[in-house]
């Protein structure tokens, strides 16, 4: 199962970057078990997500619910944020 990272991030849209910054700083520290923040009401993110969306399919990555990311039960949280199963 992945794992969120905790250095997954914001994606820092509602700076008002523009959609090639936003689509840079998403492709560029997304990785596997990533959650990647977005904001409703961020001006240059719908330019931006179709590009985005097509370059995590096409390097294999899948577009997934967060609680199919979240380890429920038992487990602890490390000092970077990530979920660790007991």
């Amino acid at each position: 199962m992945a794992v969120p990272s905790a250095a997954s991030g914001d994606s820092l849209d509602w700076k008002d970057l523009s959609a090639k910054e936003i689509y840079t700083r998403v492709t560029t520290n997304v990785s596997s078990g990533s959650i990647v923040l977005f904001h409703n009401a961020a001006l240059h993110t719908p330019e931006a997500l179709a590009d985005i969306i097509e370059y995590l399919q096409s390097n294999g990555y899948e577009i997934v619910p967060v609680s199919e990311l979240i380890l429920s039960g038992d487990y602890t949280i490390d000092h970077t944020g990530r979920q660790i199963g007991a």
